[in-house]
Order: C-alpha cells, then sequence, then structure tokens
C-alpha cells in the first residue's frame, strides 16, 4: 500500500491594522463613501471604500509639512467590539504595524490610542514610530471612528495599510476573527498622490495562504479526527469475524483494515501538522499554545502508536497483555485529544458553523454506529458461547454413554 502525504508552504496570519490615506485626486464618485456624513460636518479631500470589514477611510494630505488628517470609519460595530487601524512599512500583517485603537469603556466613553504592534499582539498603549495627534474615537448610531493626525515622513507617504475589528473581554482588546474578511485587510496606499489598492486586487497572495490553512484543517479532521476513530471501531467490532480474510492475508481482515486505516490517518495527520508549523512560523505574533501543544503531544503520540506496531509481543508472549492495555489506552487517548483539537482549531478560526456541525454530525454518526455494533458484538459474543456450551454439555453427554456402554460390556 502506499500513502501519499501532503507538504506545507505558508499561512501569512494578517491580524490587525494599518493608516493610511493619500491626498489630492479624489476616488471615483461611485464609492459609497461620499454619500456618508460626519457627525460634526467633518470634510475630506479623498476619501476610500475599504472592501473587507465594510469599512471606509478619509483623508486630507497637507504636503507642505507632510502631515494628513484622517478618519477610519467601521459602521455596524457593537460597542462590546474594538476597532483598530495601522501603517506597516514592512509588510502586510500585523507584526511591526503602528496602530491606531480605539473602543467603548463600560461607561460609555470613547478610549483611542497607539499601539505598536510587535512580537506579540498585546495591544497594549506605546508610542509609534511617527507622530501622531488629535487622536480620539467617536461612537454614533452604531458606528464607531477614530480620528487623528498623522506626521508623516518620505518613507510613509506610500506604504501597506491594515484594518481590523475584535471583541473586548475584561477591559482589553482581544483575538480578531481570522475569517476572510479579517485576514483579507489590507492594501497600499499613498498619501500624495490618493491612489489606494486592496487585497482583492493585489494578486490574491493571502488567499493561497487561507487555502493552506484550509488544508491543514481538512487533513487533520480526516486523519486524526475520522480516520483514527474508524480505525478503533474496526478493529474492536470486527474481531468476531475472525475467519474473515482480504486477499489471501495471512492476517484477519480486521487486522488489515485496522492498521491500513491507521497509517493513512498517521500520514495525513503528519503532513496537517506539518503545515501547522510553517503556518506558525510565517505568523508572527500570533501564538495559539494550547492547539499548537495538543498537536505536538498528538504527534508524538501517534509515533509511539505506530512504533509499537514493529515490536510487537507475540500473542502468547507474558507480556503481551501489558502491550494491549498499553496500546488500547494510547489509542482512546489519541481519539480523545483529536477531536477536541479539532474543535479548538473551529473555535480560534471561527470557522463557519456550517463546517462545524458538519464535523460534529459525523462524529455523532460514528459514536452511533459504534454504539450499535457493540450491541450487536456482545450478541454474538454471547450466542456463540452458549453454542460452545451446549456443544460441550453434548459431547460431555455422549462420551460418559459410551464409557458406561464400555464398563458394561468388559
Amino acid at each position: 500500500m502506499r500513502i501519499f502525504s501532503v507538504a506545507a508552504l505558508l499561512l501569512a496570519c494578517t491580524l490587525l491594522i494599518t493608516l493610511p490615506s493619500p491626498s489630492a485626486p479624489s476616488p471615483s464618485p461611485t464609492q459609497a463613501c461620499h454619500s456618508l456624513k460626519f457627525p460634526h460636518n467633518q470634510a475630506y479631500a479623498t476619501c476610500n471604500d475599504l472592501l473587507r470589514l465594510n469599512s471606509y477611510l478619509y483623508w486630507n494630505y497637507y504636503p507642505v509639512n507632510q502631515t494628513a488628517d484622517i478618519a477610519f470609519r467601521k459602521p455596524k460595530t457593537p460597542t462590546s467590539n474594538w476597532i483598530a487601524w495601522a501603517l506597516n512599512p514592512g509588510g502586510q500583517m500585523m507584526a511591526g504595524s503602528q496602530a491606531l485603537v480605539a473602543y467603548q469603556d463600560p461607561n460609555g466613553n470613547m478610549v483611542a490610542y497607539t499601539t505598536p504592534v510587535s512580537g506579540s499582539p498585546t495591544m497594549k498603549p506605546g508610542n509609534l514610530s511617527f507622530g501622531v495627534s488629535n487622536l480620539r474615537g467617536e461612537y454614533s448610531g452604531g458606528e464607531m471612528i477614530i480620528y487623528a493626525t498623522l506626521q508623516l515622513d518620505s518613507t510613509l507617504l506610500s506604504t501597506n495599510h491594515v484594518w481590523q475589528e475584535g471583541p473586548m473581554r475584561g477591559g482589553s482588546p482581544r483575538m480578531h476573527d481570522l475569517s476572510e474578511d479579517n485576514m483579507l485587510s489590507f492594501g497600499t496606499l499613498n498619501f500624495a498622490s490618493g491612489t489606494v489598492t486592496s487585497s482583492s486586487s493585489t494578486g490574491g497572495g493571502i488567499s493561497s495562504k487561507a487555502l493552506l490553512k484550509n488544508v491543514h484543517g481538512i487533513l487533520n479532521a480526516i486523519g486524526w479526527g475520522i480516520l483514527m476513530p474508524i480505525g478503533a471501531i474496526l478493529a474492536r467490532y470486527l474481531k468476531v469475524f475472525k475467519s474473515v480474510k482480504l486477499f489471501n492475508s495471512v492476517h484477519p481482515a480486521w487486522y488489515d483494515l485496522h492498521r491500513a486505516c491507521q497509517i493513512i490517518a498517521f500520514c495525513l495527520g503528519v503532513a496537517g501538522w506539518g503545515i501547522g508549523i510553517k503556518l506558525g512560523s510565517v505568523s508572527r505574533g500570533i501564538n495559539f499554545s494550547k492547539h499548537k501543544n495538543i498537536g505536538i503531544a498528538l504527534l508524538v503520540m501517534a509515533a509511539v502508536q505506530v512504533s509499537a506496531l514493529i515490536r510487537k509481543p507475540n500473542p502468547n508472549h507474558k507480556y503481551r497483555i501489558y502491550w494491549t492495555i498499553y496500546h488500547h489506552s494510547l489509542g482512546y487517548a489519541i481519539i480523545v485529544l483529536s477531536i477536541l483539537n479539532i474543535f479548538q482549531g473551529f473555535k480560534i478560526t471561527n470557522g463557519h458553523n456550517y463546517w462545524k456541525r458538519t464535523y460534529a454530525g459525523i462524529i455523532i454518526a460514528l459514536g452511533a454506529v459504534a454504539l450499535l455494533l457493540e450491541i450487536f458484538t456482545w450478541l454474538v459474543v454471547i450466542r456463540r458461547k452458549k453454542f460452545e456450551a451446549t456443544n460441550t454439555q453434548e459431547i460431555g453427554a455422549n462420551g460418559g454413554h459410551e464409557v458406561n456402554d464400555a464398563s458394561t460390556n468388559v
């Protein structure tokens, strides 16, 4: 049997925010941003509809002193969320970005501050690499707005910008969703020329990374989360059919099916794990330690489990009982951890409920099949034992009569 495994490249986890604004030429008047009014009738020469997260960016650029008045507005934002916008000359991602963040505190007051995002997305207040003044936040009619004046330099006139939205918990901004919109909320802007590009017009570089994220999830769900449980079910419930074999194999059918299923599951799981490690290495500043640690533990446990097939004691060996206990215990532990980690993955990505419900349905179906097979197996075993007991009694009875007859004859 040949096992083909899948290898992986990268997924850049784009997180936060970036600040922006070109000046003179204004975008096409067909953009929705032109029809929106500000609560205090502020006026901006340039605006742009940001195609992700239903956001808008406005700015006035002053070439004399290289400053820009900007407004980042996010309609339909609940008061339980934060919004952010940032500049990142180093790339279209969170790490290295210079962000403006705003949210509403429990007392209804708007909080706005700057945060340089480095190795860890803590979003704690801090000074940026460029000057920021007149920074404030506003919430009106379900819309959250960040206002600021930026002191730019030649390296920031044309640069990357990122924007984000996420939940507040315990009075602090928490990790945003990893949905497609959140992952593609970036672009480039030129304050001087007024030109803006969005992720949808940058060649789809991130979409390939998002595809890798999906491949990572699919491989792990199929390998660890589906084939592993199926392999265990085959081993437990096909043993009652001891005489059934595949293709004249020396082993019973359940053994060959169980081994094939687990080896394929292991290969898929290793491929998915490799993609996950690569994605983690390119997602600087983002660390899902629980999900990662469970994944590492699963790989180690599965490697030990597979290697156990190589050094397996003979059925009559005195230590075989201990090997069996270890093999079964480790196998069930792997299955439980696999299912937990897959749901942890759904939680991290805030994946579509369709996929989460689909996987939950598969697990429930496998559980129902296992329950039915458990009942059926016990019925077969009980019936077989009764049949063997009846035969033993009949043989004993017949043997006794033959002995008595023989004695009489003597």
